[in-house]
């Protein structure tokens, strides 16, 4: 459990530092030495670990978990660099920055006890713990009346899905007389209890993954967040909820493929069309990016559809991806929104490569990734999908003819997907405005997140030493 002990001392070496200095008038060191620390962590996690149980096999971990908590620990890392701009010039100050790192680091934590667990109440300890933090940093800036609004949202819906979750978790235990991953598999065959449990359980989840039609929470939850903490809770809590997801029901589940193959084709094919088709009328562009963030949900499902070895490592590769691509959009918007008076609209970006035609490259480059358009590493990330999806499927049978139907889906849709990018960047370059945003220069931290964020569209996809070390952790 070293990634987790890790996080522990995060924990309270930033609580102390705190507590030490609550009454120093500035502590423009609180934002490095968070950053340092959350380095170390991804560094922690990086290097290689044997597979190990504790707890009665309730933690169990593996290289491919700690990949994921490799990927996520660098991500998580991304959002510290970013943020220190807005709490520098917010309307809270810094006095609030300790909290906000370690509400980061206590729903990071939570995140690597889900993925690592062995047992469902450890699994369900886990994701409360990464839900309750969450909300509370959804509500950080108290000043915005929508950022009340998007949090209570978020913990009502969190509410009412860990609520249906449990019941159906109670109805597997009543057929199977334990929660042990390893055990279940044993017990578990296709009766409508145990199908219905399966629903109920994968409402649950999908709500953290935002898929439809689970998803209605996240628009106004990501308008209304601080816009760092909008681009955190769209790829490290949607990465570790998906990988959590995937691990379950190829451990628990394997008796029940047939079923919950339908219900992932049904709930893919819905979270790619309607989200593509709302983001198309998005006037706002973090409202925009919440149907971005469904629709890329919806791809990252695929990797479940196929081989589990080829998935595995097709969605861990495509979130580190999505990592540096949305994170990379979200930097830009978030230096925007404080240079421009908190204003998030997409007109607001018209004419913005003659003043900072710098900010407007990357912010394409990031959009070209997400699209999947090539040589960006997005193109790599959707093929290995694509491919995980179709793998031990032929059209001679139901679930094959299904799987390349769904494929074929998402395929269009990446088509329509290119056309609502290219809207931002349309703004950008052609729509012109007789009052463009002035040219300014970045601050220190956002040139540091950007760079990181630029660098990884850049080279994960032709550096195939990458994927390589991702597969050999799948397998």
């Amino acid at each position: 459990m070293i990634p987790e002990a890790v996080l522990v001392a995060v924990l309270v070496i930033v609580f102390i530092a705190d507590f030490a200095t609550a009454n120093s008038p500035r502590r423009n060191w609180l934002n490095p030495l968070m950053c340092i620390l959350m380095a170390a962590l991804t560094v922690v996690c990086v290097l290689p670990q044997e597979p190990v149980t504790a707890f009665g096999e309730m933690y169990v971990t593996s290289q491919a978990v700690n990949v994921m908590k490799a990927i996520l620990a660098g991500g998580s890392l991304v959002v510290c660099i970013m943020s220190r701009l807005w709490m520098a010039e917010g309307p809270q100050g810094n006095k609030q920055e300790a909290e906000f790192y370690m509400l980061v680091a206590s729903t990071l934590l939570g995140m690597f006890i889900m993925m690592s667990s062995g047992h469902f109440l450890m699994f369900y300890l886990g994701l409360e713990m990464a839900s309750i933090p969450m909300a509370c940093l959804v509500a950080f800036d108290r000043h915005r009346n929508n950022s009340a609004e998007g949090a209570a949202k978020y913990i009502l819906t969190a509410s009412f899905s860990s609520g249906v979750m449990l019941f159906g978790l109670s109805f597997l235990y009543a057929h199977c007389g334990t929660l042990y991953f390893s055990d279940m598999p044993k017990t578990l065959e296709a009766t409508p209890l145990v199908v219905l449990g399966l629903a109920f359980f994968f409402s649950g989840l999908g709500f953290k993954i935002s898929l439809v039609p689970f998803h209605f929470w996240t628009a106004d939850t990501y308008e209304g967040a601080p816009t760092v903490v909008t681009g955190y809770l769209s790829v490290v809590s949607k990465g570790a909820a998906a990988f959590t997801l995937m691990t379950i029901l190829f451990k628990v589940f394997p008796a029940l493929s047939d079923q919950w193959h339908y219900l992932l084709y049904v709930v893919i094919v819905l979270s790619i069309t309607v989200a593509n088709l709302y983001a198309i009328r998005q006037k706002d562009l973090k409202r925009f990016m919440a149907f971005s963030s469904i629709s890329q949900a919806g791809y990252i499902m695929l990797a479940l559809v196929g081989e589990q070895a080829l998935g595995v490592a097709a969605l861990s590769f495509y979130v580190l991806v999505y990592v540096a691509a949305n994170l990379a959009v979200f930097a830009v918007i978030s230096v925007v929104e404080q240079r421009n008076g908190g204003v998030t609209d997409m007109d607001a970006y018209n004419g913005f490569y003659t003043t900072n035609p710098k900010l407007s490259f990357l912010m394409t480059l990031a959009l070209f990734s997400l699209a999947g358009i090539p040589p960006f590493a997005g193109m790599f990330s959707k093929f290995f999908v694509f491919m995980a999806a179709v793998s031990g499927h032929t059209f001679a049978d139901t679930m094959g003819v299904l799987a390349y139907l769904v494929m074929f889906v998402a395929l269009v849709n990446t088509v329509v997907s290119l056309y609502y990018y290219l809207l931002i960047v349309k703004a950008m370059y052609i729509k012109k405005s007789n009052n463009p945003l002035p040219a300014f220069k970045s601050d220190g931290n956002t040139r540091l997140a950007l760079a990181l964020c630029t660098a990884g569209i850049l080279l994960f996809g032709v550096a195939s030493c990458i994927y390589q070390w991702i597969y050999a952790a799948a397998l």
